[in-house]
């Protein structure tokens, strides 16, 4: 006999609530920057200290699951989901550092767009995290992240054929298409994480 999620078992629930709400928080701060870009190093600042938190939330999850014997779901699941919800806090970072290295002086067009579907992925990724206890919906989510994923990518291919037709400079070239990549990059993790989801609603249904 199958049975569900199990109830008594809360804690998993609320570190995986909470990291979802931090990415989803890094997510903001980077649209409100790429957006308004100025006073971009302060900016900056608070998306470092939402990658940081993410960091301290993972970990609390990973020493939760080391001690805990009966876990609600699969525990490769737990540390599979933990870590790719830290990748994409990663990337998000990697990105926002990559635009103050490279002193980017104004994001383009295609990459308010990329941001701005990371932001409604990582929004849609707290719905699904947030009904992981029930199993309520979360397959209907994984379908939108998965959508989104293939948005951002119709975005990037576009965003770097545009920029190898248009930009004559080669170290722009160089620096755009590193920073839409990782852009991208941040979106296949939030697909990632989608999977991995619709992997335990398939365990546990």
């Amino acid at each position: 006999m199958k049975f569900s999620l199990i109830p008594k078992e809360d804690k998993f629930f609320k570190l995986f609530d909470e990291s979802a709400a931090n990415i989803f928080k890094a997510a903001k701060l980077m649209k409100e920057m790429v957006d308004n870009y100025s006073e971009v190093e302060s900016k900056a600042k608070e998306i470092f200290d939402a990658e940081f938190e993410g960091d301290r939330i993972t970990h609390e999850i990973i020493r939760h699951l080391n001690k805990t014997f009966i876990t609600p779901f699969d525990r490769e699941d737990i540390y599979n989901l933990a870590s790719k919800m830290d990748d994409i806090l990663d990337l998000i970072e990697a990105a926002t550092d990559r635009m103050l290295v490279y002193k980017i002086e104004e994001p383009t067009i295609e990459c308010k767009k990329l941001v701005g579907i990371i932001l409604r992925m990582t929004e849609v990724i707290t719905w699904g995290v947030s009904n992981m206890k029930n199993l309520g919906h979360v397959y209907d989510h994984c379908i939108e992240i998965n959508r989104l994923e293939n948005e951002a990518d119709r975005v990037t291919r576009d965003a770097i054929g545009r920029l190898f037709d248009e930009e004559k400079d080669p170290i722009a070239v160089i620096k755009w298409k590193e920073l839409y990549e990782k852009l991208e990059d941040t979106t296949d993790s939030c697909e990632d994480v989608a999977n991995i989801l619709e992997s335990v609603v398939l365990k546990n249904a």
